[in-house]
């Protein structure tokens, strides 16, 4: 068995099925492709390569060949190997990714020039409406020339993603391998999800006891990053909001911070429109049951040799959501309880359920917090209690696909649909000037329109 069918499918099954091909052209990201190949192989998919003349002076035919387990095209011949992978009929190409793609070769492509692999295999794309998404790799001062500029626009009102990643020292960037594969399982979406809104409350509540310190409760965020990753790629429109969190935040996710639980109640209400027009809020955030009131400034350790601290009710978040995201919105709520049998686990489930309006309630132990492993009891609204178990990228999948049932049959709101220019994140902007810095991509790290504690 060639080692590319030995991972295929070990992170998602969502691209199974499909057929990806995977231009490539000179740019010296070119290195970078086996690690792309070798992402989307995880989640499923069959990939195939075809290289430039440039593309070959950078990485062998050899290197893609053994990372898609096809020797790669690198001219063509008599089999016409752009109408046969990309034409219509049987073994039709799902998607053209071209990654890198540099200046040239998006400007020729955007001019109908056909005069590599690369080139050909995009008109033919193109002509017979396949899904086109680049993924751009240049200097910074070629990413802000106007003809370039010109033909991505040009692109992009076709209908192609352009999915740009990191401006880091001058160049533009290829997006990393994790990131180009999200863009292709949301293009490629099937379900219920797509084009639907879901809205993720993650994360920690923070209740500021002064400027520098406050009241938390134990959450690393993991089970909300993993349900806002899921939705994503089964092609929905994620929103995460966003407490405190131990883990990274995927660039290509949109999301708004919040601290203590009244900046949450007041997020709700600056954003009510986008809660209404949600298939889904799910609520996997620790929120704080008690707060107090915060002194100015910050307090003198010197001048207290002991504190005392009155703690007073939170305001409670779940009912204003739910009144924010009436029916049919699901609105899933999670309890976290400390040592409790399952009986008591579904009593404390169906309470919350009865109390907030919740349709779902993902009742789990405290054992599970910060670990890569959940372990949870499901209750459906009149509907009987289940287990689920596995990693927490697994489980908030099998969540999602279970509620996708229920959702099958809700007609998708116009507001939602998925634009002809396709997802967001592949539609993400090159830099205008040269040079200019991108956000960095550090641990925990979010998208420049919004950010997290």
């Amino acid at each position: 068995m060639h080692p590319s069918r030995a991972i295929r499918g070990r992170t998602t099954r969502l691209l199974e099925g499909r057929r990806i091909l995977v231009g490539v052209s000179g740019s010296i990201a070119a290195v970078e492709v086996p690690k792309i190949v070798r992402e989307l192989l995880r989640h499923g998919a069959e990939v195939r390569a075809v290289m430039s003349p440039e593309a070959t002076r950078i990485i062998t035919p050899e290197a893609l060949e053994f990372a898609t387990g096809h020797p790669p095209v690198v001219q063509l011949t008599g089999n016409v190997e752009h109408v046969t992978l990309l034409g219509p009929g049987e073994g039709q190409a799902d998607l053209y990714l071209i990654a890198p793609a540099t200046a040239n070769t998006i400007s020729k492509i955007a001019h109908g020039i056909d005069d590599t692999p690369v080139t050909s295999f995009a008109s033919v794309a193109l002509g017979g409406h396949v899904p086109v998404l680049l993924a751009p790799a240049m200097h910074g001062f070629m990413a802000g020339n106007p003809a370039v500029q010109e033909s991505l626009e040009k692109l992009r009102s076709w209908g192609v993603g352009i999915l740009f990643g990191p401006n880091v020292e001058g160049e533009a960037k290829i997006a990393g391998p994790e990131e180009v594969a999200a863009a292709v399982l949301h293009r490629l979406a099937r379900g219920p999800w797509v084009g639907r809104r879901v809205v993720v409350v993650g994360g920690a509540s923070r209740e500021p006891i002064d400027a520098v310190r406050s009241i938390t409760n134990d959450s690393s965020g993991r089970t909300a990053v993993a349900l806002a990753e899921q939705a994503y790629y089964r092609g929905a429109e994620v929103v995460l909001w966003a407490g405190a969190l131990n883990v990274p935040i995927p660039a290509w996710l949109t999301v708004r911070p919040w601290g203590s639980v009244r900046e949450l109640v007041e997020l709700a209400g600056r954003r009510s429109s986008e809660l209404a027009g949600a298939a889904a809020v799910w609520v996997p955030a620790a929120l704080a049951d008690y707060t107090v009131d915060a002194e100015p400034g910050k307090i003198a350790s010197r001048d207290h040799p002991t504190l005392r601290l009155t703690l007073r009710p939170a305001p409670r978040v779940l009912p204003e959501l739910r009144r924010r995201a009436p029916r049919p919105s699901r609105l899933v709520a999670f309890k976290l309880l400390a040592g409790r049998s399952t009986e008591a686990l579904e009593e404390e489930g169906r309470r919350l359920q009865q109390a907030t309006g919740a349709d779902w309630v993902v009742a789990n132990d405290v054992q599970t917090v910060g670990a890569s492993d959940a372990n949870v009891l499901v209750l459906p609204l009149g509907g009987p209690r289940r287990w689920l178990r596995g990693p927490k990228a697994e489980v908030a999948g099998k969540l999602l696909d279970d509620l996708g049932r229920e959702l099958a049959d809700d007609p998708v709101p116009p507001t939602e649909l998925r634009p002809a220019t396709g997802p967001p994140s592949a539609q993400r902007a090159p830099r205008r000037a040269a040079g200019a810095a991108r956000r960095s991509r550090s641990r925990g790290s979010a998208r420049p329109d919004a950010g997290h504690r």
